[in-house]
């Protein structure tokens, strides 16, 4: 069980930028904490093994450790106003799908005290059904149930009204598509003889409602699982006719006087605003990012964009395990002093018995490169894969990867504290897929020592531990170099790149922004070299938040190899607008920026290159010298024991690659676990695998730019496995280091 672990608020600084880290103790009354570079994170002991630089820091020292705790789950929050305060007789009503009405009490909108409980909750019941429960704060309260549960994944206008005068309370709970012998309409008036006390100086909540903790603090519960469309709140009862008035367009003038508030998610879908519509403009905000631009009850499948259909995306699907922030209180700060070498580095904090790394970059001061190579760190897609559960989730696992999973301790932990939050490779409790992911909460699987589920022969083979063996041969092989971070990339754009001669990917650049995509290109125009070290990049187009730190978005259209597929009329980003999926299906395929692109993957056993005829052509001279001509590339690693492995690419003219681009060797041999990916396929048919399909390959490619630049791409995730092979002495590592100092050479190709 993990007994430390901390997040910090940045993930990459200059010097004199300070950074904040948050740390919680299960148990132990005290940790230390302590500033490393962090060199090689791999801990397989047939490599060099972990390694890693002490640096003395300002926050060296001994802390006070305690217990921080995570609250998950998505709601909007209205602030409290005396028009709610002054609600006697109401009527609230909203569009609802419904996605676990099964899993017990729900909220769908509320107004209620957080201490006493006095107010209003409008929601779902233990059984699924509508209710309204009505509460003096004396601790007295009545409920009305409809007594049908709903469906699953239907729409359904649901409407409840109180007449203060009478005690008479009304529900509506009508489904928008009927079914033959299935009913689960409802239409129930009865008496209450309870008060309910809305001068509570309460927010309105949807989504959930407001309690007190043991330690005084207010937080949220009943979190809804489903889509939400389309929340009124009016200060009278409601006729059944005047609901379907306000359900169906925008409020006749003879309703304003009645209206409270009327939600239209529908506006500014890019913000964490909720807009009222009504006269009185009582706006909210979104916690903990539930996913917004959602088909709502009216959308016709006719408009596959919501910007240009806004009224039929009205629909927000909130989730009970929602995580944007952890929200903790800061344990420590470090202000980066002047000098201190760019480079991956973690505030390393540890109890007795358990230890964590927070991991960070510190960058150069701005536009002042202390190298002319930059190694690119992928946290995108660290964030992509943050927290992923796919060794106690993915029922494919283990055929995937051809042997049974070994479960870490991380994996069981993050198993057990769902609360940690998800991957975009994971789904959420009611099925729906995660697309958005934040770096602002424990990364467990983003640490150096972190040996993933995957690992097979070869350990911490995949993300920042598979990154850390370029850093390692880097720093073996005395090469200069930066760091900066993809998040710097997207926000700095071509700036953050333009002072170096050789831009070095990670060994999986998975997850681009339009941002990052146009900056790399614009390097490449500008006569700058590209090593593509790795495979499996500019595959999953993202996009970030234009105003909240720290989070991205995935949205997983149509194609492509996917945990989960998007909801059909959901395929563009809510931050941006923008159409999400793969760049192939946008016309940019990975072959336009590196030559070769995602074919396949398998996560047994790596395989090596053979070379072609291209590897003799006079304009790959330098790449090959040392190496023999019959010589096996890379026969030998610590990812799977050969240099390609786990997702590989290929070169293919039809997608870009560029007509004078060498091939200079293909793998061959992989294993039947191996299969060609999904986007390739037109029928399935037999002969997709290692062995049997020759799109089931790693090239390595040359080419040439026309501003006296050059690429590089290795096409294996695999590659820099095997660079420390027999003390960095190897076919793999000179070819590399033969790239790195040719693509340094000023002089122009």
């Amino acid at each position: 069980m993990k007994q430390i672990m901390g997040y910090s608020d940045k993930i990459s600084v200059r010097p004199g930028e300070a950074i904040r880290f948050m740390v919680s103790c299960e148990k132990a009354s005290s940790y230390k904490a302590r500033l490393v570079r962090i060199i090689h994170g791999d801990t397989n002991p047939e490599g060099p093994g972990y390694k890693e630089q002490a640096v003395k820091s300002e926050f060296d020292g001994t802390y006070k450790g305690r217990k921080q705790a995570i609250f998950a789950g998505s709601c909007a929050v209205i602030p409290s106003h005396p028009a709610f305060d002054k609600l006697s007789s109401f009527s609230v009503q909203a569009m609802v799908w419904p996605t676990t009405p099964e899993k017990g009490r729900q909220t769908i909108l509320s107004h209620c005290d957080a201490k006493s409980g006095a107010g209003f909750i409008f929601g779902l019941d233990e059984s699924g059904g509508l209710a309204l429960a009505l509460s003096d704060g004396t601790g007295k309260t009545e409920e009305v149930r409809a007594g049908k549960p709903m469906l699953s994944r239907e729409w359904y206008f649901v409407a409840a009204s109180y007449n203060a005068v009478s005690g008479e309370v009304c529900l509506y709970q009508k489904p928008m598509v009927p079914y033959a012998k299935v009913d689960t309409s409802a239409r129930v008036e009865g008496t209450v003889t309870i008060k309910p006390r809305n001068e509570n100086g309460a927010p309105v909540v949807i989504a959930a409602h407001p309690v007190r903790m043991s330690d005084g603090r207010e937080r949220t519960s009943a979190h809804y699982n489903g889509k939400i469309d389309r929340p009124i709140l009016a200060s009278r009862v409601l006729s059944r006719l005047e609901m379907e008035q306000l359900r169906s367009g925008g409020p006749p003038a003879s309703l304003h006087a009645a209206l409270v508030g009327l939600w239209d998610f529908s506006k500014e879908i890019t913000t964490e605003r909720i807009i009222d519509v009504s006269p009185n403009r009582h706006h909210g905000e979104t916690l903990n990012l539930p996913a917004r631009a959602m088909t709502g009850w009216n959308w016709t499948g006719e408009e596959m964009c919501w910007k240009h259909k806004p009224e039929q995306y009205g629909a927000i699907h909130f989730h009970d395990d929602d995580l944007y922030d952890a929200g903790w209180d800061t344990d420590f700060t470090f202000t980066v002093p002047a000098g201190l070498r760019s480079g991956l580095y973690a505030a390393h904090v540890a109890t007795e018995d358990d230890e964590d790394f927070i991991p960070f970059v510190v960058k150069p001061e701005r536009g002042k490169a202390t190298s002319k190579l930059v190694f690119v760190v992928p946290t995108a897609s660290y964030m992509a894969y943050a927290n992923e559960h796919m060794a106690t989730d993915a029922t494919l696992a283990e055929l995937l990867t051809g042997r049974l999973a070994t479960l870490q301790a991380t994996d069981v932990f993050l198993h057990e504290h769902r609360e940690y939050g998800y991957s975009c490779y994971d789904t959420h409790a009611d099925g729906s897929g995660v697309c958005y992911s934040s770096r602002l909460r424990p990364i467990l699987t983003m640490r150096p020592k972190y040996q993933s589920w995957l690992g097979g022969k070869g350990s911490s083979l995949w993300q920042m531990n598979a990154d850390t063996h370029i850093t390692d041969w880097l720093e073996a092989l005395k090469f200069d170099y930066d760091c900066i971070t993809d998040e710097d990339l997207h926000f700095e754009g071509y700036e953050a790149i333009a002072p170096y001669r050789v831009f070095m990917t990670s060994t999986h650049h998975e997850y681009w922004s339009k941002q990052m995509w146009d900056a790399l290109d614009a390097f490449k125009k500008a006569g700058g070299r590209l090593i593509y070290a790795g495979a499996n990049a500019w595959y999953w187009r993202i996009a970030y938040h234009q105003t909240k730190p720290g989070v991205i978005e995935v949205r997983r259209a149509e194609g492509g190899i996917r945990a989960w597929a998007a909801e059909p009329g959901e395929y563009y980003h809510s931050f941006t607008g923008e159409y999400g999926g793969l760049w192939r299906r946008q016309g940019l395929a990975p072959q336009k920026m590196a030559g070769t692109g995602f074919s396949a993957q398998g996560f047994d056993l790596s395989s090596y290159y053979r070379r072609t005829k291209d590897s003799f052509d006079s304009r790959a001279s330098f790449i090959f010298e040392g190496v023999g001509k019959d010589e096996l590339i890379g026969n030998f690693g610590l990812i799977g024991g050969g240099a390609a492995g786990l997702e590989v690419d290929r070169a293919d003219r039809l997608l870009g690659t560029p007509p004078n681009a060498l091939v200079l060797a293909s793998s061959e041999n992989h294993t039947p676990v191996y299969m060609v990916v999904l986007e390739e396929i037109l029928i399935n048919a037999p002969g997709l695998c290692g062995g049997e399909s020759d799109l089931v390959r790693a090239d390595l490619v040359f080419y040439e730019t026309p501003s006296g630049g050059a690429v590089f791409a290795t096409s294996s995730i695999a590659w820099a496995g095997s660079l420390s092979h027999n003390n960095y002495d190897n076919n793999v590592s000179r070819i590399t280091a033969n790239v790195v100092k040719r693509f340094l050479d000023e002089r122009p190709f």
